[in-house]
């Protein structure tokens, strides 16, 4: 495990989950980390964020893990309207360029920096939840990782991905989990090569694996945790 001791670490949608899961494991490896979710900081707001920053100074370490579907179910394309869109668009990939924007020069006058967006296989494939938005917003946050990890590289700031698998992290993945039934399920499962959901530890785990020093020379890669779902 990585040594995080002396290090700052911004992790945001915190509120349950992932986030609260990588929260307490960057603070487990001695980071003084800070948590944020839409109850305490709107992400999507840039003044919002650089208020956040300001208020914690030079931060190490980003997390963007904010988004999901807003409670949003799948709907066909021409039931969706330019609200709906943008509400997903913005929580998800908006945010990842605000907070990533606010971060970005205390890194670069620190000569070195990590950040890691928690994406989905949904940006790598499909949703299984068959809302647009969240399919392009998650397949954006890719494209942004890759164009910033190229550019930001010459900094000595490292820009990475995960594409998380099937996760009962919050009441909507729950909803969805049941909505399957019994025979839903049980093929969901038997899709994924270890034949088990993930938890959100699963995820917090590679993130620490992006963020430790042996990952240095890593950048600009996408991490598929999903039980070998990608695979098949």
């Amino acid at each position: 495990m990585p040594d995080l001791r002396g290090k700052t670490a911004l992790v945001t949608g915190t509120a349950r989950g992932i986030g609260a899961a990588t929260l307490q494991a960057l603070r487990d490896e001695g980071a003084a980390a800070h948590g944020v979710d839409k109850d305490s900081v709107d992400v999507t707001d840039p003044e919002q964020v650089a208020a956040l920053v300001e208020r914690i100074g030079a931060i190490d370490i980003l997390v963007n893990n904010a988004g999901g579907v807003c409670s949003q179910v799948g709907r066909p394309l021409e039931e969706v309207s330019d609200e709906d869109w943008r509400e997903v668009v913005d929580a998800n990939l908006t945010s990842t360029f605000v907070c990533t924007r606010a971060v970005v020069p205390g890194m670069k006058a620190a000569g070195h920096g990590r950040i890691v967006n928690i994406s989905s296989g949904a940006g790598r494939s499909v949703s299984l939840t068959g809302i647009q938005a969240y399919a392009s917003a998650k397949a954006g946050q890719i494209g942004f990782t890759r164009q910033t990890a190229h550019e930001l590289g010459r900094f000595g700031i490292t820009v990475n991905c995960i594409a998380p698998g099937f996760v009962l992290s919050n009441p909507t993945t729950v909803r969805q989990w049941e909505s399957y039934g019994e025979d839903g399920q049980r093929a969901l499962v038997e899709s994924i090569a270890l034949r088990r959901l993930g938890t959100p530890e699963d995820i917090a785990n590679g993130v620490l694996f992006f963020v430790a020093d042996a990952s240095s020379w890593i950048t600009g890669q996408v991490l598929s945790i999903d039980g070998g779902h990608s695979i098949f």
